[in-house]
């Protein structure tokens, strides 16, 4: 047994080695435009990355990634039953640009999955477009498969953690949803739900702001976001004035 100063030594070395190896592991793993592993996709925008580790990731010339998009680690993306299925649609995942998935979220399509730009998951999110039957008492319902129906996710939604979107769900534009959810159906532009199974907790009227459905109760005024290329802009022009003319300012 080392003596204790030698072994906490022993230990910080060991240690630091293995996470210096770790992250230059995880930065060589990851997918992005120019890799051999980013060439096996359909397609695979500019400016996406896939982090590495991934959970599970096959079909990947039926999984089409757009621009600017950020798929973090420990991520399921699966197009069809099995790697290297024949017959499937050309696009069968399919992520538009500047969107986020979360760590260990999971996209399991066998026909079709589409998410569009500028959509947002949290973590631990599962999406289908399939399911499993129970009618027959005499098969196993994991042997039982389901009807495939298409998911559709609009653009501007927002995801939160630990989310359910089933089979058959097509969510509007700008859809917020509530974190723990279970989602299936179509639901409209702009709109918050939440639950299990979930529902329209508020919708937005023009002019009128964020209502409840029964048009009963608070109303949530309508605002605006703050611009922050605009602010970043503005911090620059400050930054590169002179001291006369900041004094100018004060």
């Amino acid at each position: 047994m080392l003596p204790r100063p030698l072994a906490q030594r022993v230990h910080r070395i060991v240690n630091a080695a293995l996470h210096s190896g770790w992250d230059r592991l995880r930065i060589a793993g990851a997918i992005a435009p120019g890799t051999a592993a980013a060439e096996r996709f359909g397609s695979f925008g500019e400016g996406s990355i896939m982090g590495f580790p991934y959970a599970a990731l096959y079909g990947e010339k039926h999984i089409h990634v757009g621009s600017g998009t950020t798929i973090n680690t420990w991520v399921t993306m699966a197009a069809g039953y099995h790697p290297d299925q024949s017959g499937l649609p050309d696009k069968v995942i399919s992520i538009g640009d500047r969107s986020l998935i979360g760590m260990r979220c999971g996209l399991v399509a066998h026909e079709s999955i589409t998410i569009g730009d500028d959509v947002w998951f949290g973590q631990d999110i599962y999406v289908t477009d399939g399911n499993h039957g129970y009618t027959d008492p005499h098969t196993p319902p994991g042997l039982q498969l389901g009807v495939h129906q298409p998911v559709v996710i609009g653009d501007g939604c927002w995801i939160g953690h630990g989310c359910v979107i089933l089979a058959g769900t097509n969510l509007g534009k700008h859809v917020v949803v509530a974190a723990g959810s279970v989602v299936r159906g179509t639901i409209p532009d702009r709109a918050v739900i939440g639950g299990v199974p979930a529902r329209v907790i508020r919708r937005y009227e023009p002019g009128v702001g964020w209502v409840r459905p029964d048009g009963t109760g608070d109303v949530i005024a309508e605002t605006e976001t703050v611009d922050t290329s605009v602010l970043a802009e503005a911090l620059a022009r400050i930054e590169a004035l002179s001291e006369e003319e900041l004094a100018d300012l004060t």
